[in-house]
């Protein structure tokens, strides 16, 4: 049984399709169609906010204890990779976004883009830049979000804003167009115009690996899963395949950062989960003794 509106067909299954010129854009309820319970919006807010203060904590909390490592650096940043995707899909589906599926895939996409550029102009450059208005802006903005989507509901953002004749949603995704356009446009500057000549070009080899890059990488199961399927012409039902995809994909995730952080704890002769009274290895300051300072002098 289903009910048809304008552009758009629910039936009671849960499902929803987008009307897309001659095709359809079909997802189930959790993708971004239907409405959250009130309280998943809030707990997401609660939880985003806890997480960005923690974010930003722990930082000095390694400078109090003097534990300022590149594992906590890969623990942080790896932590961030992840929580990128789900604050995207997270916000798209607050506005719900998924009655535009072509805006919830740019902005699904678009803040792994960023977050991929500002560490790649790190390697070129060396530095970590922050604007004025960067992540914890983006993140407070986004607990806004969440919090009005909690007390006025995810309809309120199909609200037509009558001078401009446009959806309320609409509003988050030109922020997030216009914030993309000015991010980007600043991290290529840096990455096409920085690290040139020999001590540039040496900064991003030596800040990743100077060992051998594969081929032949276990990360390609999954999206190799999913490009058979569609060269075959869904040989298989491509919502088992995404199940498959997202295993397999999980545990090659969880297998390597468990080898790499174990690796960078045994080189460094540190502990992964608690502090000791010890520095880490970067931080030691090796002092000249007076001896050689008056030989020097």
């Amino acid at each position: 049984m289903e009910v048809m509106t304008a552009g758009k067909r629910e039936d009671k299954a849960g499902f929803c399709s987008c009307g897309l010129g001659k095709g359809s854009w079909k997802m189930s309820e959790l993708a971004a169609c239907r409405q959250a319970p009130y309280w998943a919006y809030l707990l997401y807010a609660l939880g985003l906010f806890i997480y960005q203060s923690l974010d930003a904590i722990d930082g000095k909390q390694a400078r109090r204890t003097n534990s300022c490592s590149p594992l906590g650096e890969l623990f942080d940043h790896g932590c961030d990779s992840l929580s990128t995707v789900f604050m995207a899909v997270g916000a798209s589906i607050a506005v719900r976004l998924g009655t535009h599926p072509d805006w919830l895939f740019f902005c699904s996409f678009i803040g792994m883009f960023i977050f991929y550029c500002a560490h790649w102009q790190t390697y070129v450059s060396g530095v970590l830049r922050f604007g004025k208005v960067d992540v914890t802006e983006i993140q407070v903005t986004l607990v806004i979000v969440f919090v009005l989507s909690t007390f006025g509901g995810a309809t309120m953002w199909d609200y037509t804003i009558p001078i401009l004749e446009i959806k309320l949603k609409i509003l988050p995704v030109l922020g997030v167009v216009g914030g993309a356009i000015f991010s980007c446009s600043n991290y290529f500057h840096v990455i096409l115009h920085g690290g040139v000549g020999k001590n540039g070009s040496t900064i991003a080899i030596a800040h990743m690996t100077k060992s051998e890059l594969y081929l032949q990488d276990t990360v390609f199961f999954g999206p190799g899963l999913l490009f058979l399927d569609q060269y075959f012409n869904n040989f298989v039902d491509e919502y088992i395949v995404l199940w498959i995809a997202m295993v397999i994909s999980s545990f090659d995730m969880m297998r390597y950062f468990s080898a790499l952080c174990l690796q960078i704890s045994r080189h460094l002769h540190l502990n992964i989960f608690k502090t000791s009274s010890h520095q880490a290895p970067e931080q030691v300051q090796v002092l000249p003794s007076k001896s050689h300072q008056n030989n020097m002098d």
